[in-house]
């Protein structure tokens, strides 16, 4: 059987008995069952790993014995950095799912001209939360130890205009342009909604050092582009 892996976001220490949050030890209790002795790998986010070992089971909490703590970051050397506009339905959250699968380093949600999501306050605040947890799942499942740094949900116009990487491309299928050949070590990627980025957005981010980009002759789905795009970076920049 596979041993699970949660999270823990306090630092590890060797030797140490641990109390895990409300969530893990739900997921561990009642949903895989586990029983006192079994084992399971406790990483914090910030590239902590730890063998554990069940000790105790109670209604409100599982406790673990750990072993000894390893530093193993299996973060890419390619700093990718996703800034995409919300979409309506799952699609935004199969994209933080599998983003982070395919190691990116931070995630920008972004409020655009045609995007159809309206979130504010405390619904943000939740979705917010949500996504977090979207991502902490992923990690868990890829065997990923360092969380992608997940941003507060912001204007298309405000983070464009504050944006400050190595490389910058903006994606849309009104382009005819390819990846350049130099070997960046960031790369910062803008893509837009369903209804994708309007014409002022692609020439906002352009005045702002961006160059276009696009993925060839078909015109890809928001949640489509960001997953291609950043499986492209990393198979010619990155560790695949």
């Amino acid at each position: 059987m596979r041993i699970p892996r949660i999270f823990c976001s306090i630092d590890l220490a060797d030797q140490q008995s641990l109390t895990l949050d409300a969530s893990a030890s739900h997921h561990l209790a009642k949903v895989l069952r586990f029983k006192a002795g079994y084992h399971i790998i406790v990483f914090n986010g910030r590239g902590q790993q730890v063998d554990a070992t069940i000790v105790a089971i109670s209604k409100q909490a599982v406790t673990v014995q750990t072993d000894i703590v390893s530093q193993q970051d299996n973060q890419s050397p390619l700093k990718t950095v996703l800034a995409i506009a919300l979409s309506k339905g799952d699609r935004f959250d199969w994209v933080l799912q599998k983003a982070t699968e395919l190691g990116v380093h931070e995630i920008y949600p972004l409020f655009s001209e045609r995007s159809e999501v309206k979130l504010s306050g405390e619904r943000l605040e939740k979705k917010q939360q949500a996504w977090q947890k979207i991502i902490i799942s992923a990690c868990e499942q890829c065997q990923r130890n360092t969380l992608p740094i997940l941003h507060p949900a912001q204007a298309l116009e405000n983070w464009v205009q504050q944006a400050d990487y190595e490389v910058k491309l903006v994606l849309h299928h009104r382009s005819d342009q390819g990846l350049a050949a130099e070997q960046p070590t960031e790369v910062a990627l803008l893509i837009g909604p369903e209804g994708g980025l309007s014409e002022a957005e692609i020439q906002l981010a352009e005045q702002h050092g961006f160059a276009a980009l696009t993925l060839g002759p078909r015109v890809l789905r928001t949640e489509t582009a960001p997953l291609t795009a950043l499986s492209i970076l990393q198979y010619r920049w990155g560790d695949f």
